[in-house]
Parts: C-alpha cells; structure tokens; sequence
C-alpha cells in the first residue's frame, strides 16, 4: 500500500519497537494528526478471549469525561409518553413503526444511535438484519433498551461510547479528535480502559490485553504499554 508524504514523515517519528507510556504515546499520536480536518483518535485493543465463546464476549458502554468530539444523532423507538420524554431529551427523530418502514422500505440511516423502550423491542426485532452489522441494534448491555430514555440520551449526547469485541478479538473505540489535546485524550483514554479492564469475563485466561495500539484517523498506529493502565 502506498502512503502519501505527510503519513511517511509521520511514520519516522514513531519507535515501533516501542511500548508508549500514556502520556508520551498520546503526545506522539496527536503529532500525527497533519490532515487539514480534526482528525478522530482511534483506540484498538486487543484481547485475551475467544469471541466465539459466549462466556468471553467483551461488551458495554461507557461516557467518556470529554465525549468524541461527533455530534451524535440519536434516534429513538418509543410511544406515548416515552415519545414525548425522548423529544423533550432533544432525540434528532423518535417514533415507532412509521420509522421501523423508514429503515425497511428507504434504507435510511440517517442516525449514530438507536434507543429503545423494551416493549419496543419485538417491533425493532423486525429490523435487526439491518441494524445488528452496523452495530445500531439497542442492547440493554449498552444502555440502549430501557425505560430511563431522558437518561440515556443524556449519556450519549455528554460522550457515550460502546465497546464490543469483534470476531478478531479486537474492540475499536473513538476516545476524542486531535483538537482535544493530551490531556483530554488522556482521561478518556483512562476511562475507556479502565472499563474494558472491568469488564474482563471470567472465562478469559491467560493475558487479557495483548496489544493497545493507538491512532489518528489517517496516522500511523503507536502501540502503548497495556499494563500501564
């Protein structure tokens, strides 16, 4: 694969046989950052689990102190009163089966988010070919099946992330953009891990983070020092 210039220059500052320390690593990933955008730091962990095992699935969500930096839209599967909650909460779109024939008939994917009342759920069901692949299916794992729903809007608008270990045994997670600077990154980068860390199933033996390696959006990766965290 060829890379351009700023990439390559980028490459040189980066010991590769290095583990990174936090802070330092941090610093190195943001000097990277070179687009003429705000790029997106990107967290990639890999874990000591088999994905295919039940007992070893790695899944949750938790706020970041200082958010992702997106402006996420939310959208929200509730009736009645919980409609009204969701609106007033300031959910870009709510509705029922008006949007589950949206998403089925448009193909429509105009949202980051989605949430659910649980007596919703057997209707979402009928979508969940659809939303499952692109990791928008509400989860109660995640906080995003519940009757609270002014509470998890909240959570998401304030910097809401979900962790979930793919089939590669890797969990990928946006921790802020460049702009941030090291210190934001740094406390949501902490609070990521120390999440993921609780998270560790019982089943999992042996190492559990193999290897944490750390990126902007068009950057290379730095790889940091697991254990420090």
């Amino acid at each position: 694969m060829k890379h351009g210039k700023k990439y390559n220059d980028s490459v040189k500052t980066i010991d590769k046989q290095k583990l990174y320390d936090p802070q330092e690593g941090i610093a190195a990933v943001l000097a990277t950052g070179k687009a003429k955008f705000d790029e997106t730091v990107e967290v990639s962990v890999r874990l000591g689990v088999d994905p295919r095992h039940a007992d070893q699935q790695v899944r949750g969500a938790v706020v970041l102190p200082h958010g992702t930096g997106k402006k996420i839209k939310v959208l929200v599967f509730a009736k009645g009163e919980k409609a009204k909650e969701a609106q007033e909460a300031g959910a870009e779109y709510v509705g029922d089966e008006d949007l589950i024939h949206k998403i089925q008939t448009e193909n429509w994917f105009d949202f980051d988010v989605c949430v659910a009342t649980p007596d919703m759920m057997g209707v979402v069901g009928r979508i969940a070919r659809v939303l499952g692949p692109k990791g928008l299916m509400p989860n109660p794992k995640s906080g995003t099946v519940t009757m609270d729903i002014a509470k998890a809007i909240a959570d998401i608008k304030a910097g809401k992330v979900e962790y979930r270990v793919d089939k590669t045994s890797i969990v990928h997670v946006p921790v802020g953009k460049v702009s941030f600077g090291v210190e934001k990154i740094s406390e949501n980068l902490q609070t990521l891990m120390e999440a993921i860390i609780k998270a560790k199933p019982a089943a999992a033996k042996g190492t559990y983070i193999k290897s944490l390696v750390v990126s902007t959006t068009m950057g290379p990766g730095v790889k940091f020092n697991g254990m420090k965290f």
